[in-house]
């Protein structure tokens, strides 16, 4: 009853975000089309036509979508948190499946726009980097993984677009020296929760009966290993390493993670910039882009499963947390499709990238009590001040206009 009713939780805060998320946009696209009707002024008595005064951008729906986009990045491991996922690889597919359906319909609803096959490749570089996040989240704990990989997303994501990195066509801020500030306090955010000490709840004990394996071949000896088997199953990878060790590699691997995470736009920013008649509709390239997703997901999965021997970890418990985790990624990243149209990566990586670490943080505080102690909130409260403060002032890097 409670993981039905926790499920119908999430459902409801997925698509209270979905609604928000396609309804600022739609009423943007309608403003648009407005603008494109009335853009040409005829002037009867002369019979000379001119065209109207070019108005600046609305860039009121970028903030929509970058705070969807805080509020969901910040939560869509929730809802998996309290379920055993294993080694994670099924997990991710899971997940990837939802986002794959999830652009599937925004596919649909954009009316089916040009397929470029490179944007595929911005979803190869997510994927490759979200392989990790399972054991991050093993090792250092929800908030402290995603305020780390979030910093490293920060930084390539920033800089590949404000200098214009592999062929991109740099976007200067309105007021530069603002941004760069915005950058710094960032970054002063993401030392701050370094020096966080967390408690990562150890996982609980499974039996081998809660695990699934697929062409499982019943055999008499199996009986004499079963008690043994119970035991390497019911023991996690990183329960014999050291905190020091668990600290190190989870680091290393957010690292990894926010480094592909923050370049994954790139390709499409790309097309945009140099392919002749490209869409300038960031949204466009959100099925190709979750297509690329998809589909490296499916090839790692085939690969963990040639490695296991056709014996997968499969966890029944984790399939509708998965899906539901996945669709709150899926309507989180059209947020930040949207807040890089009208914002740019430069003002919108500052805000989306350290948004969320407040968000899982909180989640890490008042539900998972991973953070404990008065040092770790003063240390905390003081990371959220950066943060806050280097969010407002990317925010106000750019010329508002609504």
């Amino acid at each position: 009853m409670v993981n039905l009713r926790a499920s119908t939780f999430w459902c409801l805060y997925v698509g209270c975000g979905a609604l928000l998320t396609v309804s600022a946009d739609a009423q943007h696209v309608r403003f648009e089309a407005l603008q494109t009707t009335t853009g040409v002024v005829s002037t009867a008595a002369s019979g000379n036509t001119t065209a109207a005064p070019p108005s600046p951008t609305a860039s009121w729906p970028g903030y929509v979508g970058a705070v969807v986009a805080i509020i969901l990045f910040g939560s869509n491991f929730v809802p998996v948190k309290k379920f055993e996922t294993g080694d994670g690889m099924f997990f991710q597919w899971v997940l990837c499946a939802a986002i794959w359906i999830a652009g599937l319909v925004t596919n649909c609803i954009t009316n089916f726009p040009t397929f470029y096959p490179l944007a595929m490749l911005g979803g190869f570089l997510w994927a490759t980097g979200n392989i990790c996040v399972v054991p991050i989240i093993k090792t250092i704990g929800l908030g402290l993984g995603m305020l780390i990989w979030g910093s490293f997303n920060l930084l390539s994501g920033w800089a590949s677009g404000r200098f214009g990195w592999f062929g991109l066509h740099p976007e200067v801020p309105n007021k530069p020296t603002m941004n760069y500030i915005a950058i710094a306090f960032a970054m002063l955010r993401g030392l701050s929760f370094m020096l966080v000490k967390n408690q990562v709840n150890a996982e609980p004990t499974r039996k081998l009966s809660d695990v699934i394996y697929y062409t499982k071949v019943v055999n008499p000896e199996e009986e004499d290993r079963s008690s043994e088997e119970e035991d390497v199953v019911g023991r996690s990878w990183v329960d014999g390493m050291s905190p020091l060790r668990r600290r190190i590699i989870g680091c290393g691997l957010s690292v990894f993670s926010g480094t592909l995470y923050g370049l994954s736009f790139t390709p499409v920013i790309y097309i945009k910039d140099n392919y002749p008649g490209a869409s300038k509709t960031d949204v466009h390239y959100v099925f190709a882009h979750f297509c690329g997703i998809f589909a490296t997901s499916t090839l790692y999965f085939a690969i963990y499963c040639a490695f296991k021997k056709n014996k997968p970890e499969v966890f029944p418990s984790a399939i509708l947390p998965g899906l539901i985790s996945g669709g709150m990624w899926a309507i989180a990243d059209i947020g930040w499709f949207a807040a890089n149209q009208y914002l740019s990566e430069a003002v919108s990586f500052p805000i989306i990238t350290t948004g969320p670490g407040i968000i899982a943080s909180l989640w890490g505080i008042f539900v998972f009590k991973e953070v404990r102690g008065v040092r770790n909130f003063i240390i905390m409260a003081v990371a959220y001040c950066f943060t806050i403060t280097g969010a407002v002032l990317a925010g106000f890097s750019k010329s508002l206009s609504f």
